[in-house]
């Protein structure tokens, strides 16, 4: 049965708190086999037939019945995450420089005005690189000195998306290996 990640908008920010067995007991509800969570900001590993987009929709109205919010999921395959973990977005010199290195799920690929609007969000603290389904952020200097950040992307791209940071991104690719 094919195994899957899924990357929750909303989850244990802003006063929505979700206990991680809850999580984990709303995803076998569903019908999905071994699920797991994988530290507290929403990351699920579960196992599921069907397709993705299909899986995706029924976990988002699930949880939004559930929990009273939308809850935007970015399913990817352990081999996709794999791929994501090894893209080099940033030459080595430029993520020597970098206090952080982040990745935006998106549920689609961004078209050409959407990586217009991201590239014009850039400043000499924020660089930006696009492959696929993926945002790779790199901050140079503490986030928290940044102007950027998820609502400024969702605002600005007019689209959804999760953001992680690739250490979280390896460590479940080290645990969940394609």
């Amino acid at each position: 049965m094919p195994r899957y990640i899924a990357f929750l908008r909303a989850i244990n920010v802003g006063g929505r708190i979700v206990k991680m067995e809850a999580l984990r007991a709303h995803f076998e509800s569903l019908g999905f086999t071994d699920v797991e969570t994988f530290i507290a900001s929403g990351n699920v590993i579960f196992d599921a037939k069907g397709k993705e987009d299909a899986l995706r929709r029924k976990i988002e109205a699930h949880l939004e019945s559930a929990l009273g919010h939308e809850v935007a999921t970015f399913l990817r395959t352990p081999v996709e995450l794999d791929a994501i973990s090894r893209f080099a977005a940033f030459d080595g010199a430029l993520l020597a420089s970098a206090q952080a290195l982040n990745v935006a799920f998106l549920h689609e690929p961004l078209d050409d005005d959407a990586c217009e609007t991201l590239m014009g969000l850039q400043t000499d603290i924020d660089e930006f690189s696009v492959s696929g389904r993926e945002v790779y952020w790199l901050c140079r200097k503490k986030q928290s000195e940044s102007k950027f950040s998820n609502a400024l992307f969702e605002r600005k791209l007019k689209v959804q998306a999760t953001f992680r940071g690739i250490n979280t991104v390896r460590k479940l690719v080290e645990k969940y290996p394609a």
